[in-house]
């Protein structure tokens, strides 16, 4: 979405350049990310849990400095990388059957498997693949991560087992990972939207309340994401819900008081510092190369939670897939929806009808104050309950977590948040939209539903062997 204004000085913010970069004045700096160390050591009781995690850390070192990618590349880059898990190990898992047959276009010949294969040397030698070809435009030279990991890894995993075994597991890993990257090709259409996310051939159609663009840079992002395949539910299955208030710039009306909350709540947290102000920098993960995406936020979250339920193996990497799926069928819904309703942003009426010197609390470390897509609804509304969801029934709803994905950070407020529920931490997410100054209220509450709805979906979905 944003780059940094911290980390790129000196440049104009556009929301996607694709092949630009900023880079660091030394190695030092690549440390300064939203995660702990990749490769800390961990308490997990399972050796393939303990792989996993550490994957996933390295991923989101790689998600806070990929350029063009957040939201929506990045959430279907999970859905991808998480389902190339899943099937390196499927045969493994009760109960549990590839998903070949469920998704058209996805050619694996079982018989390719050897009989004996190391599941660990297995999934890193997948994981490399994938990370290498989903997550694009690294910056600051972390892409260097993945071939490290990996070597770093593989010296562990190779002590002690047959050089046959080695092979043959390294291979069914990356044809795996072959499988899938070509499975993932055959969406012509995210295919070509990655490539121009930001098309000139589209134009917002102009009408009153309506979002649009005042300069190129700002021209809209991922407009068609709607086609783009969903793994579990389209956005021709979602509900798809109006806005509850219609556009209005009378003083007292519904839609004029929702951008009036908007205005003082910001205002407020910004002028006192308080609580507020720490929930929109805690949650707000706009930033390319300070913060991770929206998507990854919940990456990291789950990641902490297989740490703090010391998650078994076979768990997490079904939890991981559902996640990677709820989160890309979230972002085509929520965008399709976007591009129907176009309902514009805060700070461009604000600036017309109540204050033209309003700033968001997101303006000082941007270079842009207006998110290049329409915001109803909110994207990380629904990114936030299409986790939260998977999370509750995998957990239940009761929980005693703390939040430390931007801990020791000091470029923003990242100080570690704790929260009893899973769906009050998701709703904590969603309206610190509102004191960040990005979003109106109603953005929030649709976003909020519309994941909930997605994450039921795949919860809901039948993986069995007998489906």
């Amino acid at each position: 979405m944003k780059r940094s204004k911290l980390n790129a000085a000196g440049f104009l913010l556009t929301f996607f350049i694709l092949f630009s970069s900023c880079q660091s004045e030394n190695e030092s700096e690549l440390l300064s990310i939203s995660n702990p160390d990749p490769v800390e050591v961990s308490t997990f009781t399972d050796t393939t849990t303990d792989l996993i995690f550490q994957w996933n850390q390295v991923w989101l070192q790689l998600d806070q400095n990929a350029l063009g990618m957040r939201p929506n590349v990045t959430a279907r880059a999970l859905a991808y990388i998480h389902l190339a898990g899943f099937e390196t190990v499927v045969h493994t898992l009760e109960n549990y059957s590839s998903n070949e047959n469920r998704f058209r276009d996805l050619q694996i010949n079982q018989s390719r498997r050897a009989e004996n294969i190391d599941i660990n040397i297995a999934l890193n030698a997948c994981y490399a693949e994938v990370y290498d070809h989903f997550m694009i435009n690294l910056q600051n030279g972390v892409g260097s991560q993945i071939n490290a990991l990996k070597a770093s890894l593989d010296a562990q995993l190779r002590s002690g087992v047959n050089s046959r075994i080695i092979e043959d597991s390294q291979d069914w890993g990356k044809y795996i990972a072959e499988k899938v990257i070509q499975f993932s090709k055959s969406d012509r259409e995210a295919e070509r939207q990655i490539l121009e996310p930001q098309p000139l051939s589209y134009e917002p159609e102009v009408s009153d309340g309506y979002w649009t663009y005042s300069a190129d840079e700002e021209r809209a992002l991922f407009p068609y994401w709607g086609k783009v395949r969903t793994f579990i539910i389209s956005s021709d299955q979602t509900t798809s819900i109006p806005p509850p208030h219609e556009y209005s710039e009378e003083i007292g009306s519904a839609y004029y008081n929702e951008m009036k909350e908007v205005y003082e709540m910001n205002n407020l947290a910004k002028e006192t510092n308080n609580e507020q102000l720490w929930i929109a920098e805690f949650w707000s993960d706009d930033v390319e190369e300070l913060m991770i995406s929206p998507p990854g936020r919940q990456l990291s979250i789950a990641n902490q939670l297989l740490k703090q339920y010391n998650v078994a193996a076979d768990e997490a990497i079904i939890l991981l897939m559902k996640l990677g799926f709820s989160l890309n069928d979230a972002a085509v819904s929520t965008w399709e929806d976007k591009y129907t309703y176009m309902v514009m942003r805060p700070n461009v009426y604000i600036h017309e009808f109540i204050d033209p010197s309003y700033q968001t609390n997101l303006y000082r470390l941007v270079y842009w104050p207006n998110p290049s897509f329409p915001g109803y609804p909110s994207g990380h509304s629904a990114f936030a309950s299409a986790a939260a969801g998977l999370f509750i029934h995998q957990f239940g709803d009761v929980t005693d977590f703390t939040d430390r994905t931007h801990e020791g950070r000091t470029e923003f407020r990242g100080t570690p948040r704790n929260f009893t529920s899973f769906s009050q931490m998701a709703e904590e997410n969603a309206y610190s939209r509102i004191p960040l100054g990005v979003h109106i209220r109603m953005d929030c509450t649709e976003g909020l539903r519309l994941g909930y709805e997605i994450s039921d979906a795949v919860n809901s979905f039948n993986f069995s062997q007998n489906r």
